[in-house]
């Protein structure tokens, strides 16, 4: 598509949505990789310019564009009621959907894509990197106030967008297989690799038989859980807004906590490859802690709390073997940008379980703390 019938697409879908005022300009906004993101301008009547955000949908990730769309009106439609009844800034403490001129959650244009609006949240903005640790702090506070406030959602209710995302079971099936398989006969060169996340087989059941024994519930889970999905204010410097909600889906609580630890408190990048560089840092630890129980204000069962640990080794033991999955399988998936890419991820994220296993008195002693 040339970039003129590319913004022929842009301007048919500023038309269908009900945006207030006379369309004045556009332009790209944001750094994320899924979804094309637009901030457009609109021009009211008494002068002033009105933002409102424009996506268009991935839908080669996204396969039901429109079952995440009932997802995300449903839920922040639940949140902007609680919002409201707590005397709370609706317009900038959630997402609003802006809907079509036909009352629809998105539109489907002339060559199949999806598009969709919101509102755009004025004085905020996100942040890739952790400047600070109160950034890490402030986003373990939204998350967990953002666990709190749909605690009591029929998560059952929500379409799984992705389907077995944190079945970690199924990731090690998965895994197996590629092992099995070894289409690119590269397994002989990861052997070490391979035995360390066998060996822990396992721990790959724990949270799901949680699960089947009722003794852990399926709550509506973020499932992105990254310091850039969380709105900043521009005076206070504190969270406002969870965005990013394409993921939103049944889950546990525990592996949204354990993902903003797994990305959060490594001391390394996700594709260090000097292994020494990499571990768990304690104090980050501690301070997402911290913020995530403050924000769940105990929504939490003692359970779920007991399982904040697990939930961290899961995530990171997880996506270990989902780098070292798409590795075998000939680096298919993950994006990379050099030769063995996916390798040296997969062997941070295991130098990471292992820190953390050296660590687990440590990290329980912290949940406990602030239980």
């Amino acid at each position: 598509m040339t970039r003129e019938e590319y913004c022929a697409k842009i301007e048919e879908a500023t038309k269908e949505f009900s945006f207030e005022g006379e369309l004045v300009d556009y332009k790209l906004y944001g750094s994320g990789h899924i979804n094309d993101t637009f901030l457009v301008r609109y021009k009211q009547d008494d002068g002033n310019i009105k933002n409102y955000i424009l996506q268009r949908m991935n839908h080669e990730i996204f396969t039901k564009p429109w079952e995440v769309m009932e997802n995300i009106l449903g839920v922040t439609s639940f949140l902007r009621e609680k919002i409201i009844k707590n005397s709370g800034d609706a317009a900038r403490e959630t997402m609003n959907v802006i809907k079509t001129k036909n009352g629809d959650s998105y539109y489907k244009d002339s060559i199949g894509s999806y598009w969709r609006a919101y509102d755009f949240i004025e004085g905020a903005k996100t942040y890739d990197m952790v400047e600070t640790p109160d950034d890490f702090y402030q986003s373990a506070v939204a998350f967990g106030h953002f666990q709190s406030m749909l605690s009591d959602y029929n998560a059952e209710s929500l379409h799984e967008t992705i389907k077995d995302f944190h079945n970690t079971p199924d990731r090690y099936q998965k895994f197996i297989k590629a092992v099995e398989e070894d289409v690119c006969d590269r397994a002989k060169f990861v052997q070490e690799e391979i035995k360390f996340i066998m060996d822990r087989e396992k721990d790959t059941h724990i949270l799901m038989d949680l699960l089947a024994n009722k003794e852990i519930p399926l709550r509506v889970t973020h499932n992105d859980t990254k310091l850039n999905n969380i709105m900043i204010d521009d005076e206070t410097h504190k969270a406002i807004c969870v965005i990013d909600l394409d993921t939103v889906m049944p889950g546990f609580s525990v592996n949204d906590f354990g993902d903003s630890i797994r990305f959060g408190a490594n001391t390394g990048a996700e594709d260090e490859t000097d292994l020494s560089k990499i571990s768990l840092d304690l104090n980050l630890f501690e301070l997402y802690t911290k913020g995530f129980l403050e924000g769940c204000n105990g929504s939490l069962t003692a359970k779920e709390l007991e399982m904040l640990p697990v939930g961290a080794k899961m995530m990171t033991l997880e996506c270990g073997m989902r780098f070292l999955t798409d590795y075998l399988q000939g680096d298919t998936y993950f994006r990379i940008h050099r030769e063995n890419h996916n390798l040296d991820r997969t062997r941070t994220q295991l130098k990471l379980v292992k820190d953390m296993e050296d660590k687990w008195d440590s990290m329980c002693e912290i949940v406990k703390k602030y239980q």
